[in-house]
């Protein structure tokens, strides 16, 4: 199978990790790359799975030894990156290789990859459902949620920098999109579709 990457980026609050599991669970050629940070863990949230939680001094240390396909220091002192040894530990499965990244790591990853990558942005509705949704997670401060607020209204402007833009207002007709996008890419079909056609005859 040919290398290929999607890449799904958000605002925090705009619902893509939902998707994306959704995505994971119903395509068996989807792998999710885990992310590297430098952040605490969140939630229920492990390492290995979620994310490959570092220190700042571990982050950087990787940095200079050239560990990262791509990073970024999203806050001060706060890193997201792909681990090199993640794209490779994939493509050796003979997997697509899906991404859950911030904005701007989207937009490095199409750099990267070029026409092996089909990059979607997911756009929430509006920035106050947004605002909805990061307090309903209850996992944030008021600080932290307001900070993300103004970061959304900046990181809304990248869209235009994605393939596609799929904006995230009924959650069901974000999957089937999201669905559609990921057979258009990848050639193959979901698991979940015969049981999807035998709901809507009953």
């Amino acid at each position: 199978m040919a290398k290929k990457v999607m890449v799904f980026s958000a605002p925090s609050g705009a619902g893509k990790t939902t998707i994306v599991r959704h995505l994971l669970e119903n395509f068996d050629n989807l792998e999710f790359s885990v992310s590297a940070t430098s952040r605490a863990p969140r939630g229920q949230e492990k390492n290995g799975r979620d994310y490959y939680f570092l220190t700042e001094e571990e982050f950087r240390k990787r940095i200079e030894n050239d560990e990262f396909v791509e990073y970024e220091e999203v806050y001060p002192g706060s890193f997201y990156g792909t681990l090199k040894s993640e794209v490779e530990r994939i493509w050796a499965k003979g997997n697509v290789i899906m991404f859950d990244v911030d904005v701007k790591g989207g937009v490095n990853i199409k750099k990267i990859f070029g026409e092996k990558s089909f990059t979607v942005f997911i756009q929430p509705p509006s920035l106050e459902i947004m605002e909805q949704r990061l307090r309903a997670r209850g996992t944030d401060s008021e600080q932290a949620i307001k900070t993300r607020i103004a970061k959304a209204a900046e990181e809304m402007t990248y869209a235009a920098k994605f393939d596609t833009v799929l904006v995230n207002d009924v959650l069901e007709e974000s999957f089937a999109k999201a669905e559609r996008l990921v057979t258009l890419f990848t050639g193959q079909k979901p698991k979940n579709k015969k049981k999807t056609a035998a709901r809507k005859k009953a």
